[in-house]
């Protein structure tokens, strides 16, 4: 089966419905069919996946930044519902596969153009132990939290105002499997059965 009709198909529908600031769109947002679409998309996508074993032969094409398009993760249905009336913006996750780090960049704005600031939270990954060639067990390392500007006006002292260790979830190792991969596209789902969906800049 050619995979290009299908990723154009699910880029396209992505793209109709992720707005104009280039925020996530998790399924907490979209209709129940809309939703069902894009996870069966996903899946015929991911029974094509020209790198059935990033790990081992595409580690190349993990490197770099990228942007999440869409998500059913809890940490990001999350920044849906964010405090004083603040708005998620671009959401990155940048991957360096020499050093086995990547850090997740999520913008955050005021509607009115009052403050805005950033999210980061930096970790460190390596291959599971399972002969899978497509897992990666994760430890969060630091979340730091920045604000930019305040009325305009740019605040390097508070960039970051804080800094502090990031939380792994208790009894378990978060784990991240790709299970989608190409020169512009990745796909993952996490251990707890979450969708990532994410395309290079």
């Amino acid at each position: 089966m050619n995979q290009l009709p299908l990723k154009e198909k699910l880029q396209n529908l992505l793209d109709k419905i992720i707005s104009e600031d280039d925020s996530p769109v998790t399924n907490l947002t979209l209709n129940k069919n809309l939703v069902e679409e894009i996870e069966q998309l996903t899946r015929e996508l991911e029974e094509v996946n020209p790198n059935p074993q990033p790990l081992l032969y595409a580690t190349a094409l993990l490197n770099g930044k990228w942007l999440l398009q869409y998500s059913t993760a809890r940490e990001i249905r999350s920044l849906s519902s964010l405090p004083l009336g603040l708005k998620i913006g671009k959401v990155y996750q940048e991957i360096d596969v020499a050093n086995k780090s990547f850090s997740n960049l999520a913008f955050v704005t005021h509607p009115l153009g009052l403050v805005s600031g950033s999210v980061k939270v930096t970790a460190t990954f390596e291959p599971a132990a399972e002969e899978t060639n497509k897992r990666i067990n994760v430890n969060f390392d630091k979340r730091y939290l920045s604000i930019e500007k305040i009325f305009g006006i740019q605040t390097p002292k508070l960039n970051p105002f804080k800094v502090v260790q990031a939380n792994n979830p208790q009894g378990r190792i978060p784990t991240l499997d790709v299970t989608y991969l190409d020169e512009t596209l990745r796909i993952g789902r996490g251990g707890d059965g979450s969708l990532f969906i994410l395309k290079r800049v």
